[in-house]
């Protein structure tokens, strides 16, 4: 017999699902939301049941975007040049990027990085779009923003040679990230200087 409201214990289960909570740490944030005002917990059940109805990918860039949109806005907007790409790793690392203020082009998301070990293959990305988005823009420079690590490395290679009969300059940002940091946590300062570094492959 459990000693917590089936709830509760509920609510625990669940919030431990997430990507680095624990078993104390859900424990932790699920009392936080029994103890305080129900508006909080209200306000976290619709954002929830809204996210998955709210929420989808570019058909361009793939970046997350309004259901109520058709194409992601760091396409359509004027001012970005799309004849310079940044491709990433995940729709979190444009956050990323746009904070540093210095890139004024568009994105593609390739949604992971290849990797055989976890059976994500090339194909299970979104490089066959890449290639046709190079084509169909007349791109000019491509910039490799994945991360630093053996897969981030893998991926680039892939792309570079997948683009070698393209006309654009295939870059890659400077070795000013460490090795295997996920763009997502990089400072300001650190992800800006790599963007400046940037060199061809």
């Amino acid at each position: 017999m459990s000693i917590l409201p089936k709830a509760l214990i509920n609510l625990i289960e669940a919030l431990g699902t997430l990507p680095g909570v624990g078993q104390r740490s859900a424990e932790r944030y699920a009392y936080h939301l029994l103890k305080n005002d129900s508006i909080k917990s209200e306000k976290l059940a619709r954002g929830l049941q809204n996210l998955h109805t709210s929420v989808k990918y570019c058909p361009v860039t793939f970046a997350l975007i309004d259901s109520s949109q058709e194409i992601s806005p760091l396409y359509t907007d004027n001012k970005r040049d799309k004849k310079i790409v940044a491709i990433v790793e995940d729709a979190f690392d444009i956050v990323a990027i746009e904070k540093t203020g210095q890139f004024n082009g568009t994105y593609h998301v390739l949604g992971g990085l290849i990797s055989p070990i976890d059976g994500i293959s090339p194909e299970s990305l979104h490089i066959t779009q890449l290639v046709k988005r190079v084509k169909d823009d007349k791109v000019c420079e491509v910039i490799l923003a994945t991360s630093s690590s053996v897969e981030g490395e893998s991926t680039a290679h892939y792309i570079n040679n997948e683009l070698s009969d393209q006309k654009c300059e295939v870059t890659r940002l400077a070795r000013g990230l460490p090795i295997g940091l996920d763009l997502e946590y990089a400072d300001q300062i650190t992800l800006g200087k790599a963007f400046e570094g940037r060199r061809a492959l």
